[in-house]
């Protein structure tokens, strides 16, 4: 049974939907959740599941007590999910090819940094775009140009507003993420 830390910086709607899914698992579990924001409802939804949480600084992330606390916690694997800070080279060493990411569009197309939630959506509505989606990949030292795992697609009608595209999006990375973990574990 694989530990799996997920670092949520907001709602933890993905968070949920992944705690959810593997309550039920045999190859994983949710061992912790992590946050670098101490009003970030992600915490109240590790609570309601009584999963450890807890919040960093950037200090931490720094000078290496997040990792620290990674190995603490026996953590094999971290996801994020709507997190928000770029995560440190060493982090990276210590956890290659298992620190495992989703953006809210087909990248390479609307990565990078500053590219995150209503950003990336309004981007896409703005250039017109047919289609939007999710990809799930890797982390690696830059943002969002890490292995792809795997990308599913949604259709954008040419009146589509990005709230709009936003909730689309959103529905496939409720379907798609947990069970792109589960396959990856």
């Amino acid at each position: 049974m694989k530990n799996i830390a997920i670092f949520a910086s907001g709602g933890g709607s993905n968070a949920e939907e992944i705690i959810r899914h593997f309550e039920t698992s045999e190859k994983g579990q949710i061992a912790l959740v992590v946050s670098n924001k101490v009003d970030a409802y992600v915490i109240e939804r590790a609570k309601k599941h009584s999963i450890p949480h807890l919040v960093h600084s950037t200090e931490d992330t720094i000078n290496g007590q997040l990792e620290k606390l990674m190995k603490e916690h026996k953590i094999d694997w971290i996801v994020l999910a709507g997190y928000l800070k770029k995560i440190q080279p060493i982090l990276i060493q210590n956890f290659p090819n298992r620190i495992v990411n989703i953006h809210p569009a087909l990248l390479p197309n609307y990565g990078g940094k500053g590219m995150y939630g209503m950003n990336v959506h309004r981007a896409v509505v703005a250039n017109g775009e047919k289609e939007s989606g999710i990809t799930i990949h890797f982390v690696n030292e830059n943002y969002d140009e890490g292995n792809i795992i795997e990308q599913h697609r949604c259709a954008i009608d040419a009146d589509m507003t990005p709230e709009e595209v936003q909730r689309a999006v959103l529905k496939l990375e409720h379907k798609y993420f947990p069970q792109a973990i589960e396959k990856l574990l």
